[in-house]
């Protein structure tokens, strides 16, 4: 990956037996499965082992050159302090603007553009999980064909709500983040709430006034009035409710009110400066930093040509390369909050006992990343080589453009949540060991780091980063297709986790205590 490391992974599917004579002349001493690193030189116990040229361990013992190294040949390093951070100091040769793209949006009222045109019912409270879900496939059966200009309906179900220190400081996190996952652009303005009616989460906590614009529905019934908007909630425990199928009706008919204003939007042409693009990786492997990540990371340069708004995060799989970041803020004020946010979760780990060591998978492990430091390196590079102008902390609505840091756990579902309370209308997540993931709420563009993984998973990976590796494409190739796809998808194509409705739940990021 740089000509100063001294190890090298192997590209061949299958792996090579020893014996294999590579291109310099070195000889195989050991069998080296795909994507395993080889040690190109001797080295001596406590030697520096670099990949990215970057130390991601150190030898625990003598190394011979042709040998397999892998995480029990390493000692990870510690951490790297966040004290003398380069602030600020990577000041990178103005690009031109890119101008001219653009894709078929929903526009809002609020300014913001949905890629999709959504009906999402949000809920208080767990409890009241099944009688929304129950509600929404009669709605999807019944109601929904008869708004053809309507993609989906979908209940924002979640675990909070009651049974939790809902006034400790850290409760403002998940509060936040159902809250702005609410208000996400794909969902047209529109806001309906499910509620029990005793949960600590009461609705107007959830959405108190003045933190959302209401649609007046004076437009659909009771024209005339002088009253104001109001925020539309279902209370189940409310006396008007004999029986379940009561409580059904009642949230049927408020949807068909959502559903008729939703039917009336028109997809209209706006620029690529409209997306907002989360990007991720789970399943990650030792490819993911050689193929697919690095292709996503060149489009994100394009999109923040574009003027568009591009996030990665995943705390622990960056937190090793704090200083590259902290050096291509925009701002001393920008690094200081990238710091501010690995250290609050420096804490959090430290409360449970762990460090950033935990991250690494079985998965990650069998497909070659001997440890967090090596994920790290391979995981940063999503983020292109743009300046960082921003930073989005646990829940918060991204509010600038340009290339943001958004702090959330590397944990794939709660970090597409995060992701998406902070305003994403599509998403991009690369893998190498291969997952179905997907969200009913925005669309997932999925990239295989490895051709063969594509070819197995042929419908399920909508872009084969793999080619990358095996010379067929180029990094700028890949990183172009990604940016057209992701026009295209932004403009009604489907995906693969689309075609066959593959949705993960949202899963909220709650660091305060449950009682």
């Amino acid at each position: 990956m740089h000509p100063r490391d001294n190890v090298a992974i192997v590209a061949n599917d299958g792996g090579l037996p020893p014996g294999t004579v590579l291109p310099s002349g070195l000889v195989l001493r050991d069998q080296v499965p795909q994507g395993h690193k080889v040690a190109l030189v001797d080295l001596a116990e406590g030697d520096a082992v670099r990949r990215y040229d970057v130390a991601i361990g150190y030898a625990a013992q003598p190394i011979e050159a042709g040998r397999w190294v892998h995480e029990r040949l390493l000692r990870m390093p510690d951490a790297r302090s966040l004290d003398d951070l380069p602030m600020a100091t990577v000041q990178p040769e103005p690009q031109p603007p890119l101008e001219g793209f653009t894709f078929q949006g929903y526009r809002n009222p609020d300014g913001s553009v949905g890629t999709r045109n959504i009906l999402a019912i949000t809920q208080t409270v767990q409890c009241v999980a099944g009688v929304t879900d129950f509600a929404v496939q009669r709605i999807k059966a019944e109601l929904l064909p008869r708004y053809p200009n309507v993609d989906d309906v979908v209940a924002l179900e979640h675990s909070y709500g009651c049974g939790v220190a809902i006034d400790a400081p850290d409760a403002v996190i998940p509060i936040r983040t159902l809250r702005n996952i609410s208000l996400n652009p794909n969902f047209g303005g529109e806001v309906m709430v499910v509620s029990l009616g005793c949960e600590k989460l009461q609705p107007e906590r959830l959405l108190p006034p003045g933190s959302i614009a209401l649609v007046d529905e004076r437009n659909v019934a009771d024209v005339g009035t002088t009253a104001e908007p109001r925020l539309d909630v279902t209370c189940l425990q409310d006396e008007a409710h004999v029986g379940f199928m009561s409580m059904i009706d009642a949230v049927m008919r408020q949807a068909e009110l959502h559903l008729e204003r939703l039917n009336r939007r028109r997809r209209e042409t706006v620029p690529a400066s409209e997306l907002v693009v989360g990007v991720q990786c789970g399943g990650s492997d030792a490819f993911s930093g050689v193929t697919a990540n690095p292709a996503v990371g060149y489009c994100t340069d394009l999109l923040v040509r574009a003027g568009a708004t591009v996030m990665f995060s995943e705390v622990t799989e960056v937190r090793d390369g704090i200083a590259q970041l902290t050096a291509r803020a925009t701002t001393p004020e920008v690094a200081e909050a990238m710091v501010r946010e690995m250290a609050w979760y420096d804490a959090y780990l430290a409360r449970g006992r762990v460090d950033r060591s935990a991250n690494t998978t079985p998965g990650n492990k069998k497909g070659g990343l001997s440890n967090i430091v090596e994920k790290a390196m391979g995981s940063i590079v999503k983020s292109g080589s743009a300046p960082i102008s921003g930073v989005v902390s646990p829940g918060e609505k991204a509010t600038t453009r340009g290339l943001l840091y958004a702090a959330t756990p590397a944990s794939d579902f709660i970090c597409g949540t995060l992701q998406m309370a902070a305003g994403m209308n599509l998403h991009v997540f690369t893998t190498g060991r291969g997952t179905p993931y997907g969200l009913a709420q925005v669309p997932v563009i999925k990239v295989a780091t490895r051709s063969d993984l594509a070819r197995r998973w042929h419908d399920l990976m909508d872009v084969d980063a793999g080619r990358i590796a095996t010379g067929d494409k180029t990094i700028e190739e890949v990183g172009w297709e990604l940016f057209h796809l992701m026009l295209d998808v932004a403009s009604g194509r489907k995906t693969w986790a689309e075609h066959w409705k593959l949705h993960n739940a949202l899963v909220l990021f709650n660091p305060a205590p449950v009682t």
